[in-house]
């Protein structure tokens, strides 16, 4: 089963790396962009046919490893 891991940072911690995209996009003639954030998109193939306990486990790897969740959010998504 794939699945989609998104994290972002969360409310209200700096992100200097949208903070760049932001200012490049300008640079570029982009107007008009607000807010720029950066994150992380992990896709997973899990040997696992049941939704829920394959969410479960990607749920498991972003708790773990994929996500620091002092600053960071994350969000699971079954494709």
């Amino acid at each position: 089963m794939k699945l989609r891991v998104d994290v972002m940072l969360k409310e209200g911690v700096l992100d200097p790396q949208g903070k760049a995209i932001g200012h490049a996009l300008a640079n570029l003639g982009f107007t008009g962009v607000g807010e720029v954030r950066a994150g992380k998109v992990i896709e997973l193939d899990i040997a696992e046919s049941d939704a829920i306990k394959a969410t479960e486990s990607a749920q498991k790897m972003a708790q773990k490893l994929l996500a620091n969740q002092v600053i960071e959010d994350y969000r699971v998504t079954v494709l």
